[in-house]
């Protein structure tokens, strides 16, 4: 029986499990069946120009010919939401079912992905630079637990979406609450999904996974991590949003004689197993991904899928 919504896939998952590489293999595999496959990146850092040896990142010259969207849309500096995230996806999905093809989106960013498969009503609230600046002082001298808590208190839901370490996501959150008086929970509304969705999600025992991130940060460096960021760095301030990601803040603090070299790449495999762990406590949540340990199990998913298209 057709389905009345066109199709989205969805391949998620902790940083360093593969999810890239195998939904360019499916993507392969699937374009050969008369059914072009084209991949939106749910990446919130591979939005950024310049920026890809930490973020290990997908490049033309590595996507076997698949086309590959929103990476490399904006310069370090710039800052980007998951409203305007969402907008954008949308309008490249539309496009690719308007050619007839399965749009893939792919990533590790659980909001972006939620922002789509959710149907979110993301609040439309300007940026207060006064506020902010307020709340960064206020995070400097009581530290970022603080802000959290306040955020807690005027907003216990926000617990459930908000990432409380990282203080970009903790900062606007609350810039949202004071602005508007109520709680970010509230005007952040989920409503039915544009698409027939399938969640897919990699999964990966624990030992694997933090020994794939220790291979992957240890590559980084023999690749030029220290170069690009060392580039970077004369056009971009180290403050700039972009920047401020695991590999790239790490490797700042080396180049400003705070840390040893050593010091900065065991904390970029630190601070990246961190990062997964709360990757996999997000899509945790989802009980309608599909979890997934191989090739064949994720290909089988989208067969049946894909047979009412």
């Amino acid at each position: 029986m057709k389905k009345n919504k066109p199709p989205l896939i969805v391949i998620c998952g902790p940083t360093s499990s593969g999810k890239s590489s195998m939904a360019i293999k499916l993507a392969k595999e699937y374009s050969k069946k008369n059914k072009k496959v084209e991949i939106i990146s749910a990446d919130s850092r591979a939005i950024y120009k310049g920026m890809d040896i930490g973020t290990a990142k997908i490049l033309p010259n590595s996507n076997n010919g698949i086309a590959y969207h929103m990476i490399n849309i904006i310069n370090p500096n710039q800052k980007f939401t998951t409203a305007l995230f969402k907008k954008q996806a949308t309008k490249i999905i539309k496009k690719i079912h308007q050619k007839g093809g399965v749009p893939f989106l792919v990533g590790g960013t659980g909001l972006y992905i939620s922002s789509i498969v959710d149907n979110l009503t993301i609040p439309k609230v300007k940026p207060d630079k006064k506020m902010r600046n307020e709340i960064e002082k206020e995070i400097n001298r009581k530290g970022l637990n603080f802000v959290w808590q306040k955020l807690l208190k005027i907003d216990p839901r926000s617990k459930n979406f908000v990432q409380k370490e990282n203080p970009r996501r903790v900062i606007r959150a609350l810039e949202v609450c004071l602005k508007t008086g109520q709680p970010f929970s509230q005007l952040r509304k989920k409503s039915p999904p544009e698409f027939e969705i399938l969640q897919i999600g990699i999964k990966v025992k624990r030992t694997k996974l933090y020994s794939q991130i220790n291979q992957r940060t240890e590559q980084m460096i023999k690749d030029g991590l220290v170069k690009e960021i060392k580039a970077l760095l004369k056009k971009y301030l180290p403050s700039a949003p972009g920047l401020d990601s695991i590999a790239y803040k790490e490797i700042i603090s080396y180049l400003q004689n705070k840390i040893t070299l050593q010091e900065a790449i065991d904390l970029i495999k630190k601070n990246t197993r961190h990062y997964a762990r709360r990757q996999i406590t997000w899509f945790k949540k989802d009980k309608r991904i599909h979890w997934v340990a191989t090739y064949s199990q994720a290909k089988e998913l989208i067969k049946n899928f894909l047979k009412n298209y």
